[in-house]
């Protein structure tokens, strides 16, 4: 027995077992806050005495950490897998704006050449008939001009004198006449004369255009055109003649709608359709007032139903000429190369 009753050896296995309990601590100590863990005191063998079984036994025992049945890992230990962790909520790609109009265009296929747009033509308006008092002033030419409606008496006898002596003239019937006996056989005599003759359009029944629409303007100038070239195989275009000389803008307007590029009138009036008796004009009156009036480009208005007008007709022309002007036809006149 030594001090406080303990066998040495018991006091030595109560030192080693405290000195365990140390070690331990520090070991915590040093887990919780990073320290190095001490040294744990070698028992040096040589001075150390040799446990007996027992103590040996019971230092094992007081020394080595009791195996905890099929301990339970920790927390710490062998930490449970965590389940293949939840990836942490990747933070929803902010929306991508939307490519706008001027985005980069996906790949087309070749594009086809667009065609030309198609360009719808405008109607084309009929031009207005020209106003025509007179030709050019530049040559010696005049245009003899004859209507024929009406009265038509000395008719074939004007037509074969301009015949015999080679006058051209122009001659302006209506559709009335010209389906008469004596117009028929006007129209034979123009059309074997193509050379002497221009024709002109002077309507159907020779009413004033004045009161008329257009649509009974052209049914007046197609009727006379369909009877006239039915006669003679020639057309009357583009000469229109209107009766009592009664033209405006509407006028001209329906009848180069229908296809007559000139209202002709007149810079000489004889009014040869009037007998003396009723102020008409004398062979003499008419003689001189052409050969006063007439100029160069001058257009004059005859009839050949004129009552003094065959017996004027030789000494007009030797007034033209005497003055030094040629009669011509219409055509040549106004230059239209027109037969």
């Amino acid at each position: 027995m030594t001090e406080l009753g303990w066998p040495r050896r018991q006091r030595f296995v109560v030192a080693k077992a405290f000195a365990a309990a140390l070690t331990g601590l520090a070991l915590v100590a040093s887990c919780s806050f990073g320290a190095a863990p001490p040294t744990r005191p070698t028992a040096d063998p040589a001075t150390a005495p040799a446990p007996s079984t027992a103590t040996a036994a019971t230092t094992a025992t007081a020394t080595a950490p009791a195996p905890s049945p099929t301990a339970r890992p920790s927390a710490s230990a062998t930490a449970r897998p965590t389940s293949t962790t939840r990836p942490t909520s990747t933070t929803r790609p902010t929306a991508t704006a939307r490519p706008t109009a001027t985005a980069t265009a996906g790949p087309t296929s070749t594009p086809r050449p667009t065609p030309p747009p198609t360009v719808t033509p405008r109607p084309s308006v009929a031009p207005v008939s020209a106003l025509v008092t007179h030709g050019p002033r530049t040559s010696a030419r005049v245009a003899l001009t004859f209507d024929m409606g009406g009265r038509l008496v000395p008719a074939l006898q004007i037509v074969d004198w301009l015949i015999g002596h080679g006058i051209p003239a122009t001659i302006f019937p209506t559709g009335d006449a010209a389906s008469t006996t004596t117009g028929r056989a006007v129209l034979a005599r123009v059309a074997a004369h193509p050379e002497l003759f221009a024709i002109g359009n002077h309507s159907w029944s020779h009413p004033d255009f004045r009161t008329l629409s257009a649509p009974a303007i052209a049914d007046q100038l197609d009727r006379t055109e369909a009877y006239v070239r039915g006669q003679t195989g020639r057309t009357t275009r583009p000469f229109f003649r209107p009766p009592y000389g009664g033209q405006n803008l509407a006028v001209r307007t329906a009848t180069g709608a229908a296809g007559w590029a000139y209202t002709v009138m007149w810079e000489v009036d004889t009014i040869d359709s009037k007998p003396i008796k009723d102020g008409g004009p004398t062979a003499a009156q008419m003689i001189a007032k052409i050969d006063a009036n007439a100029t160069a480009g001058s257009i004059v208005l005859m009839h050949l139903g004129g009552y003094e007008t065959y017996d004027a007709l030789p000494a007009i022309v030797e007034g033209l000429a005497a003055n030094g002007l040629t009669p011509v036809t219409l055509s040549t006149l106004l230059d239209t190369s027109r037969g």
